[in-house]
């Protein structure tokens, strides 16, 4: 089969194009471009990423200082005492918990304080739970 002049221009110009055109531009984009039913829900705005982040921050903030308050109270200082452990470091230690281990320690010590506030559980047990949560502290915090 014989080329002219202009197909053989046109191959030698337009399939290096067409390929780098297809280097450079993903199929996903195109067919994303193509599709006008496809939604952008699934993309979440540089607000809303910030708020979750201040979220999170203020929750983990307050899960540290519900266990520094407790380690703070007279409970806690006995515990501490009883347990023969320097008290910071505990205290420097608890920054360093994940988020999920700061919310179930903290979960854990709010309900003893109210449990004993209600007269549920007497100073014994929440000196025994106090324990408990330095105890994981510490060993959370070697690992």
């Amino acid at each position: 089969m014989q080329f002219s002049f202009s197909s053989r221009l046109l191959v030698r110009c337009v399939a290096p194009l067409a390929l780098l055109m297809a280097i450079l531009c993903p199929a996903h984009v195109t067919a994303q471009a193509a599709d006008p039913t496809s939604s952008q829900d699934h993309i979440v705005s540089a607000q809303a990423l910030q708020q979750q982040v201040v979220t999170a921050a203020g929750e983990r903030q307050k899960n540290i200082e519900t266990l520094t308050y407790a380690l703070n109270s007279p409970v806690g200082q006995k515990a501490l005492h009883n347990a023969k452990v320097d008290a910071e470091q505990v205290k420097n230690a608890i920054p360093t918990l994940s988020n999920e281990e700061l919310a179930n320690l903290s979960g854990r010590v709010t309900k003893a304080q109210s449990d004993f506030a209600a007269g549920i559980i007497g100073e014994g047990l929440l000196l025994i739970i106090i324990l408990l949560v330095i105890l994981i502290v510490v060993v959370a915090a070697v690992h």
